[in-house]
């Protein structure tokens, strides 16, 4: 089984997140994926950094997406 970790970059103030951005590799698990998940959405938080994430109203959200034979092909 591989798990993809996709990542969204969100604005409040803009009412949009930005493309959807692929996480570099697969994971062999959910658990593994929802780990990353966080940890990555923490590191870019901190490195977008406190003055945008408030003025911008930004937050990201994540989700963690089997992928099957047929997502594989496309």
């Amino acid at each position: 089984m591989k798990i993809a970790l996709i990542l969204y970059l969100c604005s409040y103030a803009a009412g949009e997140c930005l493309s959807p951005h692929k996480w570099e590799h697969d994971f062999s698990d959910m658990y593994s994926c929802m780990l990353a998940g966080y940890e990555a959405s923490t590191e870019k938080i901190i490195e977008i950094g406190p003055d945008d994430v408030n003025k911008y109203e930004m937050y990201i959200k994540f989700a963690c997406i089997e992928m099957t034979e047929e997502k594989l092909d496309t």
